[in-house]
């Protein structure tokens, strides 16, 4: 089957004369398409960039600029209390952060190896030298005590027996020297054999090995009753190791051992520590160390505590570390309540010295987050804002604000 397609064929020029205008509609519909697409857009960042503006304070005036007056309030009458603004020198500091220790530290530990049965302090219990701290298993020990007590008893009966063969091989000898004398007097008088005198001779010389041989008895039993001894005390010794007394007075920092624990030698069972000497151990940088020389005052700042302590500094160990380039700075301190090793505290190494203006402490007023002192100018008191700095000694540093010689107003008290 034979399927005819047909064609439509156009002839004759295209009117572009009528396309024109439907051109000029697609385009311009299309600007307003992509134009309404992007204005949301537009408008969020006009609204941001106002809003940034807004918070950045570009529409408000009457900003206070640093180091000059601003004036909130007038007042014409002065106040009870005042003082002057002074300008005065202040010692820029480099802090180095440090840990409060003990000088004399006392690790505790067995002399021997045995069993825990009771250990009688806590950590922050205060003791004396010689009170008992731990006490251990002494069964065994005792038993080996008693052993050696009972050897001491038994050499000092040996040492007896041997006196006693001394004495008789002693008396033994007299009798045979006395006998040969009487047997010599005989033979020189004719009135005994030369027999019976070398039997009185050979007598004496086996009296006189007797005696000998009594006196290294002696000797002998003598030297096994101080064997027995030394044991004995040994023992005595060894028996005194299991109750561990203080060394020396002062506070328990730290208990490491409980009833059952296995005590050894070189095992820390508790540590001691003197509360009256203390120090701070400090790392400062290179560049700074020589001013902590050894003998040097430097101030110490606990923070724990509130204070700040006049220190000396002991000990500079002469090498640095190569990871933070620091020194090991040891300062001695002095012991004051509530402070404890192991508190955090920083070194004060003075720098430089500057010019700046401080004020009171009462002096200072605040409203809300901001810092204000009430100055006197032209006889008119103004309420002046003003940003503070460190605190030092009960005055504080004022940044900008005051320029320095303005009265100032006081508070009648700290609260106000």
């Amino acid at each position: 089957m034979i399927v005819k397609r047909s064609r439509r064929i156009l002839s004759g020029p295209l009117d572009t004369a009528d396309c024109a205008p439907e051109r000029s509609r697609l385009a311009m519909d299309s600007k307003l398409g992509r134009f309404h697409k992007i204005l949301p857009l537009i408008g969020g960042v006009v609204i941001l960039i106002v809003l940034m503006l807004y918070m950045g304070g570009f529409f408000r005036t009457g900003l206070i600029k640093p180091g000059l007056l601003k004036t909130v309030k007038t007042e014409e009458v002065a106040p009870d209390r005042t003082a002057y603004a002074a300008i005065e020198d202040i010692t820029e500091w480099y802090e180095a952060v440090g840990t409060v220790c003990s000088r004399t530290e006392t690790h505790i530990s067995a002399q021997i190896t045995e069993r825990i049965l009771e250990v009688m302090v806590r950590p922050g219990d205060r003791v004396e030298k010689g009170d008992p701290l731990i006490c251990l298993d002494n069964r065994q020990l005792q038993a080996k005590f008693d052993q050696a007590r009972q050897g001491l008893k038994a050499a000092s009966a040996k040492k007896e027996q041997a006196e006693q063969a001394l004495v008789a091989a002693q008396a033994i000898f007299a009798q045979a020297e006395a006998q040969y004398n009487r047997t010599k007097t005989y033979f020189d008088q004719e009135a005994a054999t030369k027999k019976d005198l070398e039997q009185a001779e050979a007598s004496l010389k086996q009296a006189k090995a007797g005696v000998e041989q009594a006196r290294k008895g002696m000797v002998g039993a003598d030297a096994f009753v101080q064997q027995a001894k030394e044991v004995v005390e040994e023992g005595r010794i060894t028996i005194g190791y299991t109750k561990i007394l203080a060394p020396e007075a002062g506070e328990v920092a730290k208990r490491s051992a409980e009833p059952g624990d296995l005590a050894w030698p070189g095992k820390s069972l508790l540590i001691l520590y003197a509360p009256g000497a203390l120090r701070l151990e400090a790392h400062v940088r290179e560049g700074l160390i020589g001013k902590v020389l050894p003998g040097s005052r430097l101030h110490v700042a606990i923070n724990a505590v509130n204070a700040t302590l006049e220190g000396t500094v002991e000990e500079v160990i002469p090498s640095a570390d190569p990871l933070s380039r620091t020194f090991l700075v040891k300062v001695a301190i002095p012991a004051i309540a509530s402070l404890y090793p192991g508190m955090f505290g920083r070194l004060l190494v003075p720098l430089d010295v500057r010019q700046a203006v401080v004020v009171p402490r009462n002096a200072i007023y605040r409203i809300g987050q901001m810092e204000v002192v009430k100055a006197e100018k032209d006889g008119r008191w103004y309420d002046c804002f003003v940003k503070t700095g460190k605190e030092i000694d009960g005055r504080v540093e004022i940044l900008s604000g005051l320029k320095g010689n303005e009265r100032i107003a006081l508070k009648m008290n700290h609260d106000e």
